[in-house]
């Protein structure tokens, strides 16, 4: 066991390690400078250096390499990193779990969640949840697939509702529901209104689209279908929320993809109108993710529980939506 660490002095290291010397650790590969990290802590830089000193010989192992113009983790330090932001993720919760306990459910729950998310199933979710718990509560914070996974990974969000590219053999997952995703524009853009028009009609013109449509992410069907259109390199309009995208689309900033299911409203009203192809769409899985190490709430867990029996007991069929 030459390379790592005996049992005797892992002991050692979980008795006396100093939490306060992972949290500085986790600040300072985060800022990417000692002057940053020192910022960020109120602290002067010479103390920010030698917490890093004294945690590396702590654990024997240098965590970064810092030189002139230079500042990057080693190994070590990158597998540092992860395992402590998994402990301040349990730190964080230590607060809501030792919350008295009634018979009566009450607790917080924090929930990740894609933008685009639209389904009948997980509102009726929530729904039925408040009206049996009443005295728990619920923050939904949105954002971009990846920042949804890393939070339920660290323990700072109780579930996910998001797009899954990779899985992470840490995480539990369980499809939601699946949604087509078709090409769009507004009333100002030239093609709006037109009928009979194929995908070379698409050719050249400019496109707006989420962040994670990129061949090495989550919306990579949508990113294939775009690129079969023809359409303008060039994405001139990004962002991680539907709601940004459908409200450049509309603007006629370009074309842009969404959720058919999500769009028909806005076509009945006149805002959107769909554009080829038609057929074969691109199929997207949204799935429910959550940590399984993680110490859940009685909140949380009913939540968690209620979500996955509902999905669990409701075709797959019931649960698409063309």
């Amino acid at each position: 066991m030459s390379d790592g660490l005996r049992p005797i002095q892992a002991e050692r290291l979980a008795r006396e390690l100093d939490w306060n010397l992972l949290r500085t650790f986790i600040v300072l590969a985060q800022s990417g400078s000692v002057t940053r990290a020192a910022d960020r802590l109120r602290l002067k830089q010479p103390t920010v250096s030698s917490a890093l000193k004294r945690l590396e010989d702590r654990l024997g192992r240098k965590l970064i390499n810092r030189k002139p113009g230079q500042f990057e983790l080693t190994e070590a330090g990158e597998l540092l990193l992860k395992e402590a932001i998994e402990i301040q993720g349990s730190i964080l919760r230590l607060g809501t779990l030792m919350r008295d306990v009634t018979d009566e459910i009450r607790g917080h729950v924090e929930i990740a969640m894609a933008s685009h998310v639209v389904s009948p199933l997980y509102d009726d979710t929530l729904r039925e949840f408040h009206e049996r718990h009443p005295a728990a509560t619920l923050t939904i914070n949105v954002s971009a697939s990846k920042d949804a996974l890393e939070a339920v990974t660290s323990r700072r969000a109780s579930l996910a509702v998001c797009l899954v590219r990779e899985r992470n053999p840490k995480l539990e997952y369980l499809r939601l529901f699946r949604e087509f995703f078709g090409l769009f524009c507004g009333p100002p853009h030239p093609l709006y209104g037109k009928t009979n028009l194929t995908k070379a009609d698409l050719a050249g013109q400019s496109a707006v689209s989420f962040v994670t449509d990129r061949l090495e992410d989550a919306l990579r069907p949508v990113t294939l279908m775009r690129a079969e259109a023809d359409l303008e390199d060039r994405i001139v309009g990004t962002s991680a929320n539907l709601e940004e995208v459908r409200r450049m689309i509309i603007a006629g900033l370009g074309i842009g993809p969404l959720p058919v299911h999500v769009a028909k409203r806005d076509i009945r009203e006149g805002l959107l109108w769909q554009l080829p192809p038609y057929d074969a769409l691109p199929e997207i899985d949204v799935h429910v993710v959550w940590n399984p190490k993680a110490k859940l709430n009685r909140a949380e867990q009913a939540l968690l529980d209620m979500l996955l029996e509902k999905i669990r007991l409701t075709p797959i069929e019931e649960r698409t939506y063309r």
